[in-house]
């Protein structure tokens, strides 16, 4: 089985519309998160976003890289932001942001799929490797930060998603709303 189903929780002292803005400016991402090598505009979409499509190079403590593309499918200031990734990997990757108090919530939640050969080959073994590799950079996205808005990380929690959860942007998922 080559399908990822990861969620992360950073959990941040700091104002949603901050947080909300950080991670929505991709560009400045290996400024502040280790991993992200590069960011590099496709195209820009609609007024709104909506179709823009940006290019990520990321690099893990394994030794290989991944590159995908990421198209902006749904935009909702400051608490959604949703695209479809295809490349190395191909499914969705979803940000979803909350407020309780001086406490700002970012879920993010990866389902995708390995689109390289090896990796699919090696997956029933490197799951927990790769797994593992994946929980790492998004370590480092919530520590880079917090120190980019000069505030707290309260904590990080990973996960899988159940395999019957059905992912928001897809017509079925849009049903259940």
């Amino acid at each position: 089985m080559t399908e990822y189903r990861f969620i992360t929780h950073w959990i941040i002292e700091a104002p949603l519309a901050d947080v909300f803005a950080a991670v929505f400016d991709t560009a400045s991402w290996p400024q502040w998160w280790h991993g992200v090598e590069s960011v590099e505009e496709i195209s820009a979409g609609d007024a709104a976003g909506i179709g823009g499509t940006i290019r990520y190079t990321w690099k893990g403590r394994l030794p290989y890289h991944l590159v995908f593309d990421a198209c902006a499918t749904r935009i909702e200031a400051p608490r959604l932001l949703e695209a479809t990734v295809s490349g190395d990997v191909e499914g969705t990757g979803r940000w979803i942001f909350s407020q309780e108090g001086s406490l700002t919530t970012v879920r993010y939640e990866w389902f995708v799929d390995t689109a390289k050969a090896w990796m699919k080959l090696v997956s029933p073994l490197a799951r927990p490797v790769f797994r593992d590799n994946h929980d790492w950079l998004m370590e480092q996205g919530g520590i880079g930060l917090a120190e980019r808005l000069g505030a707290r990380l309260v904590g990080i929690t990973h996960g899988e998603a159940p395999g019957d959860e059905i992912p928001v942007g897809t017509a079925a998922g849009a049903a259940m709303r």
